[in-house]
């Protein structure tokens, strides 16, 4: 028996699987909730509401992502999976508000769990749906680069330690007999989950506002570019590069200054050799590049452009 690659699950099917894992642990939840009567329980089972509704908007914002560039998006869709990431912030806040609610409320109104067995057995089982799917879409994440597969499954993990940590707060209920330990760790578990949501929060935001490309990818680039100055005793040089990156897409832009003496087809050559080693360098990579004279400046920052 043959299993498929990390490479041929695409981030819509991987997102396919979320939604009915999903599924899966909210009934499984949500009955441990009936039969224990725990408040922890409950906030587990909220959460897992909203891994449903992050994973069925992540899947909406996936296929508009791989939409090809058109007359009013020329530089395509990618964007749209920060919104997914976004979304799933949000939705993770809202939660965990929700959980506080509640468990405030049995904080002064106490009552017993019960069968402890069941509703151990039934979240554990939930978890380990949970983590073995988010394990599979965060290595799949890094992949096809996709902030939405990693907002997912980075949120299933931490759905994980959630559960770890309700059924930590029951055990030690049923040891100790402090019903209040119960509203407690739900309360932690509600700050730790709106810890992850303000975290995504700041990921999408960073990447609606044209983050530069990570570190290591900026230092593949600049080995690229390296690898041309001065190439068979050519005086080429590279100035002006910037980065951002939107989605899977990440794009560079730079000047390119060449000697004088060059026909614009030699320089063009050279140019086209550079954006093929910087796309072969880092995949998904889009590279403009501006031809130069090498005794030619340019004004790059307009100090009226930040009036």
């Amino acid at each position: 028996m043959t299993f498929p690659s990390l490479r041929s699950l695409t981030p819509r099917h991987l997102l396919m699987a979320s939604i009915g894992v999903a599924v899966l642990t909210i009934a499984l939840k949500t009955l441990a909730w009936v039969v224990t009567d725990s408040v922890g329980l409950l906030s587990d089972a909220m959460e897992s509401l909203v891994n449903l509704a992050s994973a069925v908007f992540g899947l909406v914002m996936v296929t508009i992502a791989v939409r090809p560039a058109d007359d009013d998006h020329p530089y395509g869709h990618h964007k749209a999976e920060y919104f997914s990431s976004g979304f799933e912030g949000i939705l993770i806040i809202a939660a965990a508000l929700g959980i506080v609610w509640v468990a405030g409320q049995r904080l002064f109104d106490p009552q017993p769990v019960e069968q402890v067995g069941w509703g151990l057995a039934l979240s554990v089982a939930s978890s380990v749906l949970n983590g073995g799917l988010a394990w599979v879409m965060l290595r799949a994440s890094k992949e096809h680069r996709s902030i939405a597969l990693e907002a997912d499954a980075k949120h299933l993990f931490s759905d994980v330690w959630t559960s770890v940590g309700v059924v930590l707060g029951i055990v030690l209920v049923s040891v100790t007999g402090w019903l209040w330990l119960d509203p407690i760790v739900a309360m932690l578990v509600a700050l730790n989950i709106m810890k992850e949501g303000a975290r995504l929060l700041w990921r999408s935001s960073q990447g609606l506002m044209d983050e530069a490309v990570e570190p290591e990818v900026f230092t593949a680039i600049q080995a690229t570019l390296d690898g041309f100055a001065g190439v068979h005793g050519v005086p080429i040089r590279f100035d002006h590069l910037s980065t951002r990156r939107a989605g899977q897409r990440r794009f560079v832009d730079l000047h390119m200054h060449v000697p004088a003496a060059w026909s614009l087809g030699r320089a063009a050559a050279m140019r086209g050799d550079v954006e093929k080693a910087l796309m072969g360098a880092v995949p998904g990579l889009r590279a403009t590049i501006q031809l130069l004279p090498s005794d030619v400046e340019t004004h790059f920052f307009d100090e009226d452009d930040l009036k």
